[in-house]
């Protein structure tokens, strides 16, 4: 009787006329802890938590939370079928409805709106000091937001990774199904569909479930399974949270696994894309290991990544690394925008109907189409900024060759045909040159909106191929003219070294650029004399040649000089301990790796410089 028995009443949120979902302050699928992600789909919140829809996503950057800077960082469409509203009937208080066409072609919450919740999140992080689930709606009458309930993330509780499991597949076919990727492992096993808990006698411990969605009560059912398949939800699904704390991977908002699989049908199901997960016919060849991050001191060569996807830079920041010495634009563009840049910005100008329609398509939501390439760059550059921040993360600014440039939509319309594409129009020589101008406008201006808007100013831009000392120099000239200017907002410019040029002149190129990154392939081709793309004279290509060392010795030597820095991006360090010995020898500040080679790398560097005081001292000695 010490206690007052009191009841709570509060008015209901009316997200049946407005949006609601989920929110976890770290990355969900890594634990990534400096992001917060959160869905969003028209109606209650319920369609969301039971992964009864594929809801919008956002990623929100902390730190440009706590500066006040634009955070988010990524937006992704979710297909938001259906909304459960409320139901004027007495015995049924809400019904789902299909969501209207218009409806799902749009996002179901503003960046104003996803930037509130985001700020809230935090607060709710901090005071609770650990990650936190939280559920949130917004009321269709009154346009305001809540938060309806908070509570600990449970899976991602470790706070340091000490080992990391990597697949390769051997064989891989055309895809039964795809979706998004809840995991990052391999499974093969027997279908099991399930409908309802009627069909529980089906599974048998080893099975992949299949069903459209997952229930709560099925959690004793889930525990038999290897792997899970829905036809719909997306991360924060109940088939999502439940496949991450039984530590198994599942395929989430496929749309249609249960009409493409059927019963005891052999299936391997992949989750090792970054964001896509794929469903296989039959049981495939991988192979899996576990990689220990056993032996953590640091070294003074820095070891670096060379990245091209944005959607592994999360997990692959968790590596011992001191940043991303090559992230690959163009790789961006093929995937992410997969349009010319040239046909956005003359649009209306096209002649291929075709071409138009597609773009049409895929930027409806875009009244100025150069927009689209703007956020969908400036985002993926982002992820991988926010993922290494505060470390450096240099973006090479395009490197396609005009053959390659031509494949994206649109391309054929501005690109000349070349015998030559990898000597011809390629690198600085395009940036101001009238054909593509305009289009390496629209990168300045996404790498202005990550440093300036988003506050990632450890992005730092590097020019390939410049041929000559007044190439540089005109290309800087261009990015100021497009608001990137070198110095500006702490802004570094540095140079790829890959022409025999840019290491006669190295003396001069330093003068008007911060640094330089030795493009071992290309330096290799050219002072060689070889095609690289050539199969009949690919045996005389080899980075170890006396004539490419020496190449490498000089434009260290001279980098060292001026007072700038230098790195190299390539497989050699990795492959070759000697080569790895010879660039430590040298001086040389980072080597940037393949993600598959970074550890080889590192002992390598390791070894290379545990040898390297012997040396001095022998040297002394003499």
């Amino acid at each position: 009787m010490q206690v007052a028995l009191s009841v709570g009443i509060q008015r209901m949120v009316r997200s049946d006329k407005g949006s609601a979902g989920v929110v976890f302050t770290m990355d969900p699928e890594t634990g990534f802890k400096n992001v917060i992600y959160l869905t969003s789909a028209w109606g209650l919140g319920e369609n969301v938590v039971q992964g009864a829809v594929t809801p919008d996503e956002f990623y929100l950057f902390k730190p440009a939370i706590e500066t006040s800077k634009k955070s988010i960082i990524k937006h992704k469409l979710g297909a938001k079928e259906n909304m459960i509203i409320f139901s004027e009937e007495t015995e049924r208080p809400v019904r789902n409805v299909l969501v209207p066409v218009e409806k799902r072609g749009i996002f179901s919450l503003s960046d104003a709106d996803v930037e509130q919740i985001g700020r809230w999140c935090y607060s709710i992080e901090k005071h609770y000091n650990q990650s936190m689930d939280i559920e949130w709606a917004k009321d269709g009458i009154t346009g305001e937001l809540y938060i309806l309930q908070a509570r600990p993330e449970t899976v991602h509780s470790q706070t340091k990774i000490i080992s990391i499991k990597e697949y390769k597949l051997h064989s891989e076919g055309t895809p039964l199904c795809k979706g998004k990727s809840v995991g990052r492992s391999i499974a093969s096993g027997r279908v099991a569909i399930i409908k309802s808990l009627a069909d529980s006698s089906k599974v048998k411990d080893g099975d992949i479930i299949v069903a459209d969605i997952t229930n709560p009560d099925w959690n004793s059912l889930l525990r038999k399974a290897v792997s899970i398949v829905t036809n719909k939800g997306g991360r924060t699904s109940h088939a999502s949270i439940v496949a991450r704390e039984l530590g198994i991977h599942a395929v989430v908002g496929t749309m249609d696994a249960t009409e493409k699989l059927h019963d005891g049908q052999i299936i391997t199901v992949s989750c090792i894309e970054g964001d896509e997960g794929r469903v296989y016919e039959g049981k495939l060849k991988w192979e899996e290991k576990e990689i220990h991050f056993d032996d953590t001191s640091p070294v003074k060569t820095k070891p670096m990544f060379i990245l091209a996807d944005p959607d592994k830079a999360f997990k692959l920041s968790m590596y011992p690394n001191e940043g991303v010495g090559l992230l690959r634009m163009e790789f961006i563009i093929t995937n992410s925008v997969r349009i010319h840049p040239m046909a956005l910005v003359k649009y209306e100008e096209l002649t291929n109907t075709n071409d138009k329609k597609s773009i049409e398509a895929i930027t409806m939501q875009y009244t100025d189409k150069r927009k689209y390439f703007t956020e969908k760059l400036s985002e993926s550059v982002a992820l991988v900024a926010a993922a290494f921040y505060p470390k450096e993360v240099i973006v090479r600014m395009s490197d396609f060759k005009t053959n390659e440039y031509s494949q994206l939509i649109g391309g054929k319309e501005f690109e000349p045909h070349e015998e030559n594409p990898m000597l011809g129009f390629r690198g600085a020589s395009r940036y101001y040159n009238d054909r593509y101008r305009e289009g390496f406008g629209l990168e300045c201006e996404a790498i202005r909106i990550v440093r300036d808007e988003m506050g990632l100013t450890n992005v730092k831009v590097m020019i390939p191929f410049c041929r000559t000392v007044e190439e540089g120099i005109k290309v800087i000239e261009t990015m100021k003219q497009f608001g990137l200017e070198r110095g500006k907002n702490n802004l570094e410019v540095y140079v790829m070294a890959e022409i025999p040029s840019n290491v006669i002149l190295a003396d001069e190129f330093a003068k008007i650029f911060d640094g330089f990154s030795i493009g071992s392939n290309d330096l290799t081709q050219l002072t060689l004399g070889i095609d690289r793309d050539s199969a009949i004279i690919s045996g005389l290509f080899d980075e170890n040649n006396s004539a490419v060392k020496e190449m490498l010795t000089q434009v260290i030597q001279k980098a060292k000089r001026n007072g700038v820095k230098i790195g190299l991006c390539g497989q050699a360090p990795s492959d070759y301990p000697e080569f790895a010995q010879f660039l430590v020898d040298q001086g040389i500040d980072s080597i940037s790796f393949n993600p598959d080679a970074l550890l080889k790398g590192i002992e390598n560097i390791r070894y290379a410089e545990a040898k390297r005081p012997q040396k001095e001292k022998s040297s002394l000695a003499l």
